[in-house]
């Protein structure tokens, strides 16, 4: 073979590889389809910090009705079922682990128990009121947890449209320490990956939207997190798929950004600031993870009436003071944190709805970009991220000392912000110059403030 032949085939080769190359690298890229599901963080309400395991179908339909009057044109769309809706004799503060009666279908399957939800009479699950729920314009979620029913194993029943039965698939390794009414799904076991699609395919046939699967994250159930992503993927019916609780581990953000739409930073998440002053470092440390399509979670907001039978203290209004509930929601908005109103909704005061209807924040939290934790020195915090499309920026300053107030400020500068700016902020509506090239704002303890510059 000759030289000229060589060269020729040589660059014939490093053709062949680059385009190979390049599909390879295309491939990779591609976001994955569920992506579509949660293109912004999802915006809803959830039974769980109110109603515990004891929300009844009464319950669900008034906060879907007060969403629809109230909360849908600012982008609240989800109506959440949470925790054991398949107990007929269950309790508030904890659960009933004692004599529990479980509804449940021939496959296995747990169905919702028809004294809380009345609709779900003659095998109709869920689909009713989901219905109503469609009907109004929202999308129906519920929770589930991973797993299982344990009471499906004592019956060894048959699993859908398969050859195997409840005993061929579980597991009693790992499961749940505080609430055993599952056996894990061995992935390894022939069965397993039917069982799950069975599950999806009868939520798919609900019309449910939204999924959140418990006790997925701590410790890191990767095998049946895969699962569920596969049987999602197939029931037809596009479904945003929620992990919880945390703290899901850092060194699995990779992989569950890729099989979820939104996964738990942080165990429960409740209505003091012990709870709050955290967040913080977990916020920063997730932030580079979400992205169109899968969003790292901060929890439930537990804003106006909560605990009404609910599982943590008494019932009561957020015990978090108005400066507390203001920092809450620009550290939820700046982090882009789904937003999950916790407290029951027709009891919401004025101020508890100003929180959830500024539209601007809200902008913040679905719209904006490059969130994340600009400086911290001594508790004082600020957060910046952009306005897509446009020169101007967010920013937020916060105050997390707990004894005096502290002049928080950043510079235009430290922001790459160059030339003159007016600062908005997002609650008082007041607009002023950025004088100096400098925004300062001395706050109270636990207090913070939100602002759009605006290029001008």
């Amino acid at each position: 073979m000759n030289l000229s032949k060589i060269f020729n085939l040589v660059i014939v080769l490093l053709i062949a590889l680059s385009f190979s190359s390049c599909h390879s690298a295309k491939k990779q890229t591609t976001p994955p389809k569920f992506y579509a599901y949660a293109e912004t963080p999802p915006m809803g309400w959830n039974s769980w910090d109110c109603y515990g395991p004891t929300v009844t179908e009464a319950e669900v339909k008034a906060n879907a009705d007060y969403m629809a009057d109230h909360l849908k044109e600012y982008g609240w769309q989800y109506i959440v079922v949470d925790i054991r809706w398949y107990v007929e004799n269950t309790k508030a503060h904890g659960y009933n682990q004692t004599d529990p009666i479980y509804c449940m279908d021939d496959f296995g399957r747990l169905m919702p128990a028809v004294n809380r939800f009345p609709s779900a009479a003659d095998g109709e699950g869920f689909a009713p009121l989901a219905d109503y729920i469609h009907n109004k314009g929202l999308k129906f979620g519920i929770h589930i947890m991973r797993g299982i029913p344990v009471e499906a194993v004592k019956k060894n029943t048959p699993i859908v449209d398969s050859k195997y039965h409840a005993r061929d698939i579980y597991s009693e390794k790992q499961q749940c320490k505080w609430l055993r009414d599952m056996y894990t799904v061995d992935s390894t076991k022939a069965g397993a990956q039917a069982y799950y699609n069975s599950l999806f395919d009868l939520y798919a046939s609900w019309g449910v939207d939204f999924v959140k699967v418990d006790n997925l994250s701590r410790p890191y159930h990767q095998g049946e997190i895969e699962m569920i992503r596969k049987a999602i993927d197939q029931c037809g019916r596009p479904m945003v798929l929620s992990t919880s609780p945390g703290a899901t581990p850092l060194t699995k953000a990779k992989h569950i950004m890729t099989h979820a739409n939104m996964w738990r930073i942080c165990d429960d998440f409740w209505d003091n600031w012990n709870y709050l002053k955290p967040m913080f470092k977990l916020c920063k440390e997730w932030a580079p993870y979400s992205g169109p399509g899968h969003w790292a979670d901060a929890d439930m907001l537990p804003l106006g009436r909560i605990s009404i039978r609910g599982e943590r203290g008494e019932p009561r209004k957020t015990g978090f003071t108005k400066d507390e509930q203001y920092t809450l929601m620009n550290l939820w908005a700046m982090f882009h944190s789904p937003l999950m109103f916790g407290g029951d909704l027709p009891s919401n005061d004025a101020f508890t709805d100003s929180l959830i209807t500024n539209g601007e924040l809200l902008d913040v939290d679905q719209h904006s970009i490059n969130n994340r934790e600009l400086k911290k020195n001594n508790g004082l915090i600020v957060w910046t991220a952009d306005v897509p499309d446009s020169k101007d920026k967010y920013v937020a300053l916060f105050n997390t000392t707990d004894e005096k107030p502290e002049v928080v400020y950043v510079s235009l500068s430290e922001l790459g912000a160059r030339g003159d700016y007016a600062a908005h902020n997002l609650w008082t509506q007041k607009t002023d110059a950025v004088e100096n090239g400098k925004i300062s704002v001395e706050l109270r303890p636990h207090a913070s403030a939100i602002f759009r510059l605006v290029k001008y």
